[in-house]
Formats: C-alpha cells, structure tokens, sequence
C-alpha cells in the first residue's frame, strides 16, 4: 500500500510539472539556435549583421543567431546553399560569379545549382571605398602610393582584389612590386593604421566609420580618391560596372575639422546582402525582417551610420529572388520590389 502510494505521488508530481512547464513564457523554452556569418571586426557587414542578430535576439525569443566572423564569405555562400548555415553575407559580385561558375568558382561544377538554392534577405550598403591616409604622410593621390605600406583588404578578400586593380587602373601601381601589399585581417589593419604602422588603409564601409572616426578625433586624415581624368578609363569603367559596384562620394567633413580634403572625394561604392536558404522557414524569416527594419529605425539617431540601411535600399542592385518570407514583409513595408528579386 505505501507503494501505491509513493506511485500515485510521482505521477501527481510529474504532472504538476508537465503542467507548469505548458505554461512558461515562450522564451523560457528552448530557442532555435541559428548561425550567421559574416566579415570580421571593422568591416560594416560585420557591424549591420551583429546588429541584426542583437535586435533578433531582443525582439524575437523563439530564435537565437549566434555570429561567426570567420572564415572567407566564399565559403560562407556555399555552406547557406548546402543548408549548413541559416544566413550569411554576399553580395550581387559574388552570386553572378557563382550562377556563372567563374573566377573562384571555376572549377566546381555545382556552383551554379547551389546558387539557385539561395534567397535574399536584404540588401544593404556596404559603404564607399575610404582610403584613408595620415595627412602627415605628405601622400595626396594614389600616385604617391609608391614604395608606401598599405592595406588593400585581408588577402584573398574581394576588397584586396578590388584595390589592387584600383591602385593599377589609377596610377599604374602593382602589388608587391610598386608597394608593400600588407597581409593582415580587418580588425589588426585597423589597429596597426591608428598605430602608424601603415601608411595606407583600406575599407570599403559606410560614413561616417566607427573605426575612422575614432582615428580621425586626434588625427589630420585625407582620403584618397579617382580623379576625373581616370573615370572614363577601360580600368576603372571595369570595376565600377561589375554586379553590385558603382561610383559613389565620400562627403568633405563627414569625418569632421581633421579631414583635410577640400571637397568630395569619388571612390567607388559597393552593395551586399544578407541571404538564406530557400528552405528556410517562411513565417521565420517574415518576422525577421520586420523587426530588423523597426529596430533600425529605432537606433538611427544613436548610431548615424545605420541611416543608409532601410527598406528602400533592401532591393538596390539585387540580382537574386527574395525569399517569400522577405519578399511579403518588403511588400508591407511599401518597398517595390523589382522583376530580378521575384522569383
């Protein structure tokens, strides 16, 4: 009988326990822990996605996004297109190379019906070219550039190829035999530039920069440019019409009294996105992008670099399908969406 009795207790526990456990929050459940890659530390990919994974994790509690700022935005695409990872940073350059199997993607066969797999999220700006030099220097055009320490982009990146071929198509510079080609990631390049370490420093980033404004408090900047003679050029003209590039302006004094440039400065511009798999969940996605764009619109004031990620520029130079989940919250938020990002 004492038996029965212990029985009928743990059975009577265990259902006050199942019964509690039905009526906790939602966010005191297990959340779906998903993974988003991007650039490093320094890099404006890096800045926009970690905010994006922080209001998600605020404003959405069935969902956690941990952030990996490792590793080559190549490799990235492919691993979202395998349904390995659930977001990651491209851009229009890199899903043309890889739906045409070219340059890095030349020799995998597969490229083509992995990139068929990925869905747009967002597109967002990743800013203009800044290269950025210390007035001191005396350096005032890429042609002074010669025999001079500078960061181009971390090795292998599409911003070391796109300022190695700038510097060529501009002043006829070579990396590594006109000028040192220096090998170091976002975060240290940074670092090493506000340490004088470097004479050049390259970033393809939003103004005004976090890091460059930070530099530009206690030091004279300048910022290098393409001059008007060298925009009709066959060089340049190559870089600015690839998918997802442009030109675009570096206003005079956006980095306030210590920037020396007299007036605007041209450099190019380039735009990059947010993509998923075409898998992923529909609803998921929806809220996703709604409470992203309500959280920027929030933290625009506190943090003015955000201004130039809205709705509006979700579509700029998309040439992909947005996910359905995307696509009708874009389409609630009176964004038109062109032919290339339907499906």
């Amino acid at each position: 009988m004492k038996t029965t009795n212990l029985n009928r207790r743990s059975v009577l526990a265990s259902a006050v326990a199942a019964s509690a456990l039905a009526v906790l929050p939602r966010a005191a459940m297990a959340k779906e822990l998903l993974r988003m890659s991007t650039l490093g530390p320094g890099t404006t990919p890096n800045l926009v996605m970690t905010t994006f994974a922080n209001i998600i994790n605020r404003e959405l509690p069935d969902y956690e996004i941990q952030v990996n700022a490792t590793g080559a935005a190549t490799r990235h695409v492919l691993e979202v297109a395998q349904g390995k990872t659930a977001f990651c940073m491209t851009s229009p350059a890199l899903q043309a190379l890889m739906s045409n199997q070219k340059a890095m993607f030349a020799k995998m066969d597969q490229a083509p019906e992995l990139a068929k797999k990925l869905r747009a999220v967002l597109n967002f700006p990743m800013g203009v070219y800044h290269i950025a030099t210390y007035e001191s220097s005396g350096i005032t055009s890429m042609e002074d550039v010669r025999g001079k320490r500078v960061f181009l982009g971390p090795p292998g990146g599409a911003a070391y190829s796109t300022m190695e071929r700038l510097f060529k198509a501009v002043a006829g510079l070579e990396a590594g035999k006109d000028y040192e080609a220096v090998k170091l990631g976002w975060d240290a390049a940074a670092a090493s530039f506000q340490d004088g370490n470097l004479d050049v420093y390259c970033n393809p980033t939003n103004a005004p920069s976090p890091v460059l404004t930070q530099i530009a408090v206690t030091n004279e900047v300048r910022f290098l440019g393409i001059p008007a003679d060298k925009l009709e050029t066959e060089g340049v003209k190559a870089l600015v019409n690839r998918p997802g590039f442009g030109l675009g302006v570096l206003p005079a004094g956006v980095y306030g009294d210590n920037q020396k440039n007299d007036s605007d400065t041209t450099t190019l511009r380039v735009t990059v996105g947010i993509v998923t798999n075409e898998s992923a969940d529909e609803t998921m996605v929806y809220e996703m992008t709604k409470a992203f764009f309500a959280g920027v619109a929030e933290m625009g004031e506190s943090a003015p670099w955000l201004k130039a990620v809205n709705p509006q520029a979700a579509v700029a130079d998309i040439n992909m399908p947005l996910h359905t989940g995307a696509l009708r919250a874009l389409e609630e938020l009176g964004v038109t969406i062109p032919d290339a990002a339907r499906m």
